[in-house]
């Protein structure tokens, strides 16, 4: 994929991850920080970022349980570990360090 529809793409997929946590109604600290960096705070003191990585034409998501990294595939950003959706595991995440369970999915 050329690099303008990568951070087109890695662009809406963040804005809407910030739009969602929004209106989780869950107490987090959820801010672009620099162009394709999203960090968000989970109230304990701990954070997830999630963020793209265009040498890899990735997104980069890093919580208190790991490091997870998302591919592309035509119609969503899947995990390169397990074919996961980006969504779904972002919502474990969140779910992990907030202790409320939160379904980004929906």
């Amino acid at each position: 994929m050329r690099e303008n529809e990568f951070v087109d793409l890695t662009g809406q997929a963040l804005a809407g991850i910030e739009l969602k946590l929004d209106a989780s109604g869950l107490d987090l600290d959820c801010a672009a920080v620099s162009d394709g960096v999203l960090e968000i705070g989970c109230g304990d003191g701990g954070k997830i970022v999630v963020n793209r990585h265009a040498a890899n034409q990735e997104i980069w998501v890093a919580g208190r349980s790991g490091g997870f990294h998302f591919r592309w595939d035509k119609d969503a950003w899947r995990s390169a570990r397990d074919g996961r959706e980006l969504l779904a595991v972002l919502s474990e995440l969140v779910s992990l360090q907030t202790g409320v369970r939160v379904d980004l999915a929906k």
